[in-house]
């Protein structure tokens, strides 16, 4: 199909996003596809493991293709948007808990649901050019795809510090905060993956040192705030001028929730339980959220300003990370 490349060569399953124009974005369909491929393959005892790359050098995966989420949520159709996650959220959980090693090797932005393509692969490998991030709180979402999953698992308050502020890491810190494996030169990729995939074997993978990671010894400590307001405050104390700028830029609803859920996932034992909470929020996401005016605001319009309404109150936190009943997330291959 176009947008994605999807072949077998030598010993490894190939998945090549080659959306290069859009910044690999990543719609439905190529979801559906990975997902699709990755069945496939699970059994195959020619394969032995997958390698995720993408055309170009400006971005592995940018995000997630919602443009169409958006115009049919703008029409009163939050089904599309159900699905699209419901899928995605599919697939990532496939990726995490694939019985074969999945190589992915992300250059450029690889932000939102690019982190969910490559940010579960067992071996994560990253170079000069990478900066990661999960900026969703900037349009009026969570960090999805599993992001909560990540986050919750960086050192100190650097999950919650991402998951606010939306910032991006380069490569020092994307190692260090456990979103990427292995760093080596963007030159070197080309040779390793002719490597593993003549061979499957995957101790081939060496890297270099990674520059360094400036989060590791940068003081955090005023996001462990209870609650955003206690963060804002604590930023204010600090002097941090560039946190409290994007705590003030980005949507209240999606901050209180996604401190919520970064928090919440620390006691998950499986990214399943990570998904399905995100998939509460990103459900009614295009019904109860600031997401299309988000949405609006950074890609539609692109005015960069957006009106938040949503209501960021406790009561409102629950409701729209209460329960879905029947509409829960299952799980085709969970158990």
């Amino acid at each position: 199909m176009k947008d994605i490349d999807i072949c077998v060569a030598g010993h490894a399953g190939r998945i090549t996003l080659t959306r290069e124009h859009a910044l690999n974005a990543l719609t439905h369909d190529m979801a559906n596809a990975v997902l699709k491929a990755l069945d496939n393959w699970r059994d195959d005892p020619a394969i032995a493991l997958v390698i995720m790359d993408a055309a170009g050098d400006r971005a592995f995966c940018a995000g997630g293709d919602i443009a169409a989420v958006y115009h049919a949520g703008l029409a009163g159709d939050h089904q599309v948007g159900r699905d699209f996650f419901r899928d995605e959220y599919q697939m990532n959980a496939a990726i995490a808990d694939y019985p074969k090693p999945v190589v992915a090797f992300m250059q450029g932005f690889v932000m939102g649901g690019g982190v969910g393509l490559g940010g579960h692969a067992s071996h994560r490998i990253i170079g000069e050019t990478t900066r990661i991030a999960m900026p969703e709180s900037g349009i009026g979402l969570i960090p999805d795809v599993g992001g909560t999953w990540l986050l919750g698992r960086a050192p100190g308050r650097i999950g919650e510090y991402l998951a606010l502020t939306g910032a991006r890491m380069g490569p020092g810190d994307a190692i260090h905060a456990g979103f990427a494996d292995t760093y080596l030169p963007e030159d070197q990729w080309p040779a390793l993956i002719d490597a593993l995939q003549d061979s499957g074997d995957i101790s081939l993978i060496n890297g270099t040192d990674a520059p360094a990671a400036a989060l590791q010894g940068r003081d955090l400590s005023a996001f462990g705030g209870r609650h955003v307001a206690d963060i804002l405050d604590a930023l204010r104390v600090a002097g941090d001028s560039d946190s409290l700028k994007a705590l003030e830029r980005n949507s209240p609803l999606s901050m209180a929730a996604a401190l919520i859920m970064v928090r919440a996932a620390r006691g998950d034992l499986r990214i399943q339980e990570s998904l399905g909470r995100e998939y509460r929020f990103t459900a009614r996401a295009t019904e109860h959220s600031d997401f299309l005016e988000g949405v609006r605001a950074q890609i539609i319009d692109k005015d960069r300003s957006p009106r938040w309404a949503a209501d960021a109150s406790t009561q409102a936190v629950q409701d729209i990370l209460a329960s879905l009943g029947p509409e829960e997330m299952t799980w085709e291959s969970a158990e």
